[in-house]
């Protein structure tokens, strides 16, 4: 039963967030069918978000595979996937103990604190915990201490990230009603504030002016195609067409795989966004039962791509601006004695696309690339920095990939070393 709940259902993020608007539509005593479809809703929508994640994170595994033949380039690619699947052989129970009662920590922060954040990013929680238990594992604690420490920690975590980033958020969205929740935040905040001072917000992304010859390009989902089909397309050319032909199209011709990946990618984007949109218009109506019972005013904190329908174009222009930081930064890091971080699709397309919508809301088109390319450099030296710490216990080949785990990990191993 203990695995049930610690794997199945807490480790399952559209679960888990069905849950908690289940609870709040209890709450304010809805009747069963707007109870039943409010749930139901609010999972679907967090499903096809993550269908829609599932279909970007497969057209881009062919283009990171593509990208390291054609330019010879070996490094560590940081997968948080990865680390965590490594370190749950070794501590998985200390993780999932850590995960449940930092999540209690956080409502009881909420409840006691002025920060009224519910954190319901389910597998970051899950990977946060994992690095707080390796650490501190490593660092020389055990048992209870452990738990409790851990618990705290993750649980404050929950709270001051989506925290910080509110002030940003209620320029985004135009309204105080969601959070975002998501372990990138110290990028976004960055990209929000560099925005705030060195942007204009008067010239976002959105109004950029396209000739009435390219007027096509207004659809996001047309321009998101052809953007990537022009990466897709170049990297081909470098990988070539046998490299491409044999090992991942399956004898398919290497510039029709390259096409049709980016219109998949496309297409992936547009059922994100899809699902984005049926989750908000569920779990924030649904949230009020526990906002109005439980946690008075609490907000829901909710992933990433939460943000991205705000700002479509401020998206891709945040991914491309991110990921061309990330290739920079790669050849930067051996010159200060650094292992060489190869830049991951994955980590750059959510986290930079999300650094450009807050870059955006607060500097316009200028805000939302010079915050996308700090975004890339932060997510590029920070993994850097983090690996030795992780590599001491058998992680050498990755390392966790988005911003918050890097200054998180670095401190607590830090932290700990004061200790031993």
């Amino acid at each position: 039963m203990a695995e049930l709940i610690m794997n199945d259902i807490l480790g399952t993020p559209a679960i888990l967030v069905g849950l908690f608007a289940l609870l709040g539509l209890l709450l304010q005593k809805k009747n069963a069918a707007d109870t039943v479809s409010g749930t139901l809703k609010t999972i679907m929508g967090f499903v096809i978000l993550g269908v829609g994640a599932g279909v970007l994170i497969s057209s881009l595994d062919f283009f990171s595979q593509m990208f390291e033949t054609a330019f010879n380039i070996r490094g560590v690619i940081p997968n948080n996937e990865a680390v965590v699947a490594v370190a749950q052989q070794a501590f998985g129970t200390e993780t999932a103990m850590i995960m449940l009662f930092g999540m209690v920590a956080n409502i009881l922060i909420a409840r006691l604190t002025p920060f009224k954040y519910i954190f319901l990013t389910g597998h970051h929680t899950l990977f946060m915990a994992c690095m707080i238990a390796v650490i501190l594992s490593t660092g020389g604690m055990s048992g209870v201490p452990l738990v409790v420490t851990g618990s705290i920690i993750l649980g404050s975590l929950m709270v001051f990230f989506p925290a910080i980033l509110q002030p940003y958020m209620r320029q985004i969205t135009g309204n105080d009603d969601i959070a975002l929740g998501h372990f990138g935040s110290l990028g976004y905040f960055v990209s929000g504030t560099i925005g705030k001072y060195f942007g204009n917000k008067e010239k976002t992304t959105e109004d950029i002016k396209v000739p009435k010859s390219l007027g096509f390009l207004r659809d996001t989902s047309v321009a998101v195609s052809l953007t990537m089909a022009i990466l897709f397309i170049i990297v081909a050319l470098f990988a070539g067409a046998s490299y491409v032909e044999t090992e991942l199209s399956e004898g398919m011709n290497f510039i029709i795989f390259s096409l049709m990946q980016a219109i998949t990618f496309a297409a992936g984007v547009y059922v994100v966004l899809a699902g984005v949109r049926m989750l908000l218009a569920e779990i924030v109506p649904a949230f009020k039962g526990i906002a109005d019972k439980i946690v008075p005013n609490a907000k829901p904190a909710l992933d990433a791509p939460i943000v991205f329908p705000f700002a479509p174009n401020a998206v891709i222009i945040g991914f491309l601006f991110s990921f061309m930081a990330g290739l920079g930064t790669m050849f930067i890091l051996p010159v200060f004695g650094l292992a060489l971080i190869v830049p991951g699709l994955v980590p750059h397309f959510f986290t930079g696309a999300a650094a450009g919508v807050f870059g955006n809301a607060m500097g316009g088109r200028r805000g939302a690339i010079l915050g996308a390319i700090t975004n890339g450099i932060l997510i590029s030296f920070l993994p850097a920095l983090l690996l030795p710490v992780l590599g001491s216990i058998g992680f050498e080949g990755t390392t966790f990939g988005d911003s918050d785990f890097g200054i998180v990990g670095i401190l607590l191993g830090w932290i700990m070393s004061l200790f031993n």
